[in-house]
């Protein structure tokens, strides 16, 4: 939208409000307002398209496919718009792939098991190492002393 548009509009909008309106109105000077009663929506809003005989579309599994035809195409225009150099730091990503390889990846840490330390040694409660006692810097916090200093 223009200036030009926006000031004719302005006031075009200024025309259709009444000339006796005071500059400046209090919310107290306003009068009451009492409660306006509505009715109620009818409930069988939903049912129009049964009573019609038009049968709901469940054919939701050809619009996926449309989709993913038209982002596969999109991406193909895509690649073809890039150079030479951008095209080879291009990378194609199965998305789907990629994320079963995760979760296998976070299943196998979970099977994995975690020797407790061996006398002679602590956890530091900071960084979560296996240290030697040696290298306790405190005994009661259980830090080491790379942690500590």
């Amino acid at each position: 939208m223009t200036k030009d548009e926006a000031e004719e509009l302005s006031d075009d909008l200024s025309d259709d409000l009444p000339d006796d309106l005071p500059d400046d109105l209090d919310l107290d000077d306003l009068e009451d307002v009492d409660d306006v009663d509505i009715d109620p929506l009818d409930d069988d809003v939903d049912d129009d398209d049964e009573d019609d005989g038009v049968e709901p579309n469940d054919d939701d599994d050809d619009d996926d496919d449309d989709d993913d035809e038209a982002l596969d195409e999109l991406e193909a225009e895509e690649r073809e718009m890039l150079t030479e150099d951008e095209s080879v730091e291009v990378i194609v990503v199965d998305e789907a792939a990629e994320m079963r390889a995760i979760r296998r990846a976070e299943i196998s840490l979970e099977d994995e098991s975690v020797d407790s330390p061996k006398s002679g040694e602590f956890v530091c409660t900071s960084c979560f190492l296996v240290k030697r006692n040696a290298q306790m810097a405190n005994r009661r916090k259980k830090i080491c002393f790379d942690c500590a200093s």
